[in-house]
């Protein structure tokens, strides 16, 4: 199995699939994968999303200006179920933040304020029967999140979850300098600081550190934001083995 999806319209569409569990499962191949935006998606990209990868359930996590600006592309022309789940939903404004404060520190006040959304995007990969897709912008910070709570309330070790982010920074240049040639994104990338724009693994090991420093688990966290133990039940049968 490939775990990197090569698509004409995409940098960072990649297979979840084959991470071991503590408990000596995998997860399963095929049936959730992480992306950054579709948008740009050829006619041959879509035609392989529905007849090879046979996704099911789109998950958008861009904010409602993002899909004003930017649309959903061909693939919106298809029989899937679309759903927009913004984690954070106002324009992104350069501010003053103190020296401290890096990408970790973002990630876990993200993880904080949108218990709400997270929530619902784990409930719909529990209770879809169909292959599924989350996608950001660039696949890499609220992609990157969302990851991380995934595989962690699948009880896959924090090792292989870091690795998982971290393979973001193989295309990152990629993905950013696609980014930079539409106005929209040239304006957001340009008000975030320059210390965010990478995916290195420190930051996600600090991000779960952080977690489990405020609710001991992954998974307490997961439940915190208000997804019952019987919805996680049903995502670790739909996705390990």
């Amino acid at each position: 199995m490939t775990r990197t999806v090569q698509l004409e319209g995409c940098l960072n569409f990649r297979d979840l699939g084959g991470y071991p569990t503590r408990n000596g499962g995998r997860v399963r191949w095929g049936q959730v994968f992480r992306s950054d935006a579709l948008h740009l998606l050829s006619a041959a990209d879509v035609v392989r999303l529905r007849d090879e990868l046979r996704i099911g359930d789109v998950i958008d996590l861009r904010s409602t200006h993002e899909v004003e600006t930017d649309g959903r592309g061909l693939l919106a022309q298809q029989r899937i179920r679309f759903h927009h789940v913004p984690l954070f939903d106002g324009a992104v404004r350069r501010e003053e933040t103190p020296i401290e404060f890096d990408l970790s520190d973002r990630y876990f006040l993200l993880a904080e304020y949108a218990k709400m959304a997270i929530a619902r995007v784990i409930t719909t990969l529990a209770e879809t029967t169909a292959p599924a897709v989350y996608h950001c912008a660039a696949g890499k910070d609220r992609t990157g999140v969302i990851s991380a709570l995934l595989l962690g309330v699948l009880d896959v070790d924090d090792e292989v979850i870091v690795a998982d982010y971290a393979l973001t920074q193989e295309n990152l240049d990629a993905i950013i300098a696609r980014l930079n040639s539409t106005e929209g994104y040239r304006a957001m990338l340009a008000a975030l600081p320059p210390d965010t724009l990478h995916a290195q693994p420190q930051t996600m090991t600090a991000l779960l550190d952080k977690l489990r420093a405020r609710y001991g688990s992954v998974t307490s966290y997961a439940q915190a934001a208000g997804i019952s133990p019987a919805t996680l039940d049903r995502l670790r049968h739909r996705l390990v083995e």
